[in-house]
């Protein structure tokens, strides 16, 4: 007779994110910017005799570092160089208010900081980025006393983030084909999508189709990001430049029908995904596709899904492609980051992250005066280590408190025993060399990246004078992590779990412009750019053909979806306090996922036969009886659903 299994419990959501790592391959092309970044800089400052610039510019670096994530060049400019131009305005405005005010108003401007940059982070990563730097670098301005004034302690930090810059637009890395230097990340997250829609193809009818649709808009979100920004070298490659916007272009029709036929849920045979497979690996080579294998024509679904084939390789096969791109790319409106900053999620994000800032501030300064620190002046680190822990978009809090108190003691108790032994300055800045090299591989985990930054940035300040501190700066980081924990978990005036609601808002919004979009297409009424929505479109072929507009509003009611999914994932891993606030929310999006669903079945249904199917009108009707019924918990805005044919 077997024995039972025996079920082990499973762990509570805030303890698993705690445990949780990402996986992946080792980035070693970020690893030699990190090595190449905050060392060299620190050697030449000590070189020189300016030693508490190179200090600076170093932590600019260091910053840099940590937002240098995969993805192309071009990103890269954004990514960095925003949060590094907020990073110098912090330092100056910290640097001359805690050289000309008294503690009292430092602690009240440093509030007021907190709440601009609280409410600014909740327009997107970037400027969650941004909001960060600005916030850690007023913090050493203010309590890291140096000699140098504040214009030139900021130039110094902006040299340090682009010397980092510099180097990520300059080295080669394993994504860049010889001859196309320009191209590491583009590629490759094109022809991710084409590998995502193969996938998606695969799996309808099967148990993992939903998961592979949601991939395949995660798929969509970062070729949409790898090709936005700046266009580097303007006149150089700019035909192969046009035909990888054209071939993202291309995907996106292939990702509608694919869509509808995961809706339809009929297994489709093998060959149906052999088209998109062979595209994936020509935008990764850069080759011509050669003959598609033609799928089956029998369904509305299927036709699409053979018409977008064969446009997609005339995409492929002009080598002037057309540059497509912008037109299915929403730029967000002064107006729409206005709301993302005073709605409900920026005013509770920017509410909670003042009060935090103020808080550690002042304590930090009190305890200062009171000569807890010793002799030295410097008193950044608390008011510093607050900010990292009170980001929500960065991580669940109690999740990110256990990893920074974990990480801050090893990374003092390593740090502590290095500096028993290492020559000084050289051995410290080989520590610092090593350390810049280890942050791309520790962003993996909060911990690993506390512990690795705890000891570069112990390593920076010894070389720029001050006493070894380890004990203090984990005392002074547990005094951050209790601060944070009590004022996270305060009452606060107004609904809570507004970041998720502000997201599930936004969600509805644009899942009932897709469908209204299509519903208008249905009676005959897309006089475009007469509608509503024509604004986002500056295609001159808009009127006579409303389908770039169409696929245009769908990428922004699936990237509505997954920002939504992730607030909600992450506010579902905070302490049951908290959690409590966005129960429910998962059904919700779920509910709007189908919705979206259906949208795309009816929209590829319409292409083909000129009129919506009486089983599509039924689901709608169903999906948004399910969804009224939620509407006056979230105050999300419905579209009505007009009798159509």
């Amino acid at each position: 007779m077997s024995r039972p299994a025996v079920r082990t419990p499973a762990l509570p959501p805030w303890l698993a994110h705690t445990l949780r790592a990402q996986r992946g391959p080792v980035p070693w092309s970020a690893v030699t910017r990190g090595a190449l970044a905050a060392g060299p800089l620190l050697s030449v400052a000590v070189l020189v005799g300016h030693v508490s610039l190179g200090v600076v510019a170093s932590i600019g670096a260091m910053l840099a570092g940590i937002n240098d994530r995969p993805g192309s060049r071009r990103a890269a400019v954004r990514r960095l160089g925003v949060p590094a131009l907020a990073g110098a305005v912090g330092l100056l405005v910290g640097t001359y208010a805690g050289d000309h005010v008294g503690a009292v108003a430092l602690s009240v401007i440093l509030t007021g900081v907190g709440l601009v940059a609280g409410g600014v982070s909740a327009v997107g990563p970037v400027a969650s980025g941004a909001g960060t730097q600005l916030l850690v670098a007023c913090a050493i301005g203010a309590g890291m006393p140096l000699p140098e004034e504040g214009w030139q302690r900021a130039l110094a930090y902006l040299v340090g983030a682009g010397w980092l810059l510099g180097l990520r637009l300059a080295l080669p890395t394993p994504g860049a084909i010889a001859g196309d230097f320009r191209f590491d990340g583009e590629r490759v997250a094109v022809a991710a999508v084409y590998d995502a829609v193969a996938d998606l193809l695969d799996s309808v009818g099967g148990a993992h189709a939903t998961e592979r649709r949601a991939a395949l808009t995660a798929a969509l979100d970062h070729a949409q990001d790898a090709l936005a920004g700046p266009r580097l070298r303007r006149y150089a490659s700019s035909a192969a430049e046009r035909r990888l916007h054209a071939q993202y272009a291309a995907a996106l029709p292939l990702a509608e029908a694919a869509t509808a036929l995961a809706w339809a849920g009929e297994a489709l045979s093998g060959r149906a995904s052999e088209g998109p497979r062979r595209l994936a690996t020509a935008v990764r080579e850069n080759t011509h596709t050669g003959p598609l294998p033609a799928p089956s024509r029998s369904a509305p679904a299927l036709r699409a899904l053979d018409d977008a084939l064969l446009r997609a390789a005339e995409a492929f096969d002009q080598a002037e492609g057309s540059d497509l791109h912008h037109h299915h790319h929403r730029r967000r409106s002064g107006k729409d980051l206005l709301r993302s900053v005073f709605g409900v999620g920026g005013r509770e994000y920017g509410l909670r992250v003042a009060l935090c800032f103020g808080a550690s501030a002042a304590v930090a300064q009190a305890l200062h005066h009171a000569r807890w620190y010793g002799q030295h002046e410097h008193w950044y680190w608390l008011p510093a280590t607050a900010v990292f822990l009170v980001k929500p978009d960065l991580g669940p809090l109690v999740s990110r408190v256990l990893c920074r108190a974990a990480g801050t003691v090893l990374g003092a108790l390593v740090f502590a025993g290095f500096a028993a032994v290492l020559p000084r300055p050289e051995g410290l800045i080989a520590l610092v060399a090593v350390s810049g090299a280890l942050i791309p591989v520790a962003t993996r985990h909060f911990a690993a990246q506390t512990a690795v930054v705890t000891v570069l940035v112990l390593a920076l300040v010894m070389v720029g004078g001050e006493p070894q501190a380890s004990a203090g700066r984990i005392g002074e980081t547990l005094l951050a992590c209790a601060i944070v924990l009590l004022v996270g978990h305060l009452p606060m005036p107004g609904q809570r779990g507004g970041a998720v609601r502000a997201r599930l808002v936004a969600a509805s919004d644009a899942a009932r412009a897709y469908l209204e979009h299509v519903l208008r297409e249905a009676d005959g009424n897309a006089d475009f750019p007469g509608n509503a929505d024509a604004s986002t479109s500056t295609s001159s072929n808009a009127p006579t053909d409303p389908r770039p507009l169409r696929w245009t509003l769908r990428r922004e009611a699936y990237r509505t979806l997954a920002e939504a999914r992730t607030a909600i994932a992450l506010a579902a891993a905070e302490l049951p306090s908290l959690a409590r606030h966005s129960e429910g929310a998962d059904h919700i999006v779920a509910t709007l996922e189908r919705l979206v669903d259906t949208t795309t079945a009816c929209a590829v249904h319409l292409d083909d036969s000129g009129r919506l199917a009486p089983r599509h009108t039924e689901r709608l009707t169903e999906l948004l009886d399910e969804l009224a019924e939620d509407r006056e918990r979230v105050g999300l805005r419905l579209p009505e659903l007009p009798l159509a044919g």
